[in-house]
């Protein structure tokens, strides 16, 4: 029995702290799978001539909408003074650091009417480009939602909180099997959120996903705290 308990040593949790350093390696992780994704997504529909608009008229009809809603739905923020103004720099400098000064930009330009394989080439990287910049809008658009997922997780915790106390006075029961499957799908329920919002190949309105996940995750809080 004891040769048995050594060899099977019990699993650490992670502390907040643990959790904390390793939170900006998740979200890098969920940003690059995004964009790796909706660059296949997008190849994939080029090829299968999936969207309506040829060659990469598709990518940027969806980054023109994306960056609409930043002018029509987010125009106020607790985080940015000026939100528009941020994004337009912060996507500028990105488009400018990575595609323009490296020279991608201007090749693909060059190409784009060339004929043959430089014109196939040039046409799926500026759709390459463009879906990248859209995941960078929506993880902006992210950016900015964080005190909505704040807000929700603190009267999730504020609503368990009274739950568990009233069960307490009441001399009511605990479920271990409801805290344990809530406590192990709050974190996946918000990364899945995360990965489907900057991953789907259309534009959608941010309030109409984001709203929900946030309602959910803070239900999910208010379960587990409860």
């Amino acid at each position: 029995m004891t040769t048995s308990r050594e060899s099977h040593p019990a699993k650490k949790r992670p502390t907040w702290f643990g959790w904390a350093v390793g939170l900006p390696f998740r979200i890098v992780a969920v940003v690059v799978v995004s964009i790796l994704t909706s660059i296949a997504v997008e190849w994939v529909g080029i090829y299968g001539g999936w969207w309506a608009q040829p060659g990469a008229g598709h990518a940027q009809g969806v980054l023109t909408h994306e960056l609409g809603w930043i002018d029509t739905q987010f125009t106020r923020s607790l985080i940015f003074s000026h939100p528009v103004e941020m994004a337009r720099t912060v996507i500028t400098t990105v488009y400018d650091a990575v595609f323009v000064w490296t020279g991608i930009a201007p090749w693909l330009g060059a190409h784009t009417s060339s004929g043959g394989v430089s014109q196939t080439i040039a046409t799926y990287g500026q759709a390459g480009i463009d879906v990248s910049l859209v995941v960078l809008v929506r993880v902006f658009i992210l950016t900015l939602t964080v005190p909505l997922f704040v807000m929700a997780a603190a009267v999730g915790i504020v609503d368990g909180l009274v739950r568990r106390d009233l069960r307490k006075f009441g001399a009511g029961r605990e479920s271990a099997f409801i805290y344990h499957h809530a406590k192990r799908l709050t974190g996946p329920v918000f990364i899945l959120g995360w990965l489907i919002y900057l991953s789907v190949p259309f534009s959608v309105n941010p309030n109409t996903f984001l709203v929900p996940c946030a309602a959910l995750f803070g239900l999910l809080i208010s379960v587990t705290t409860g």
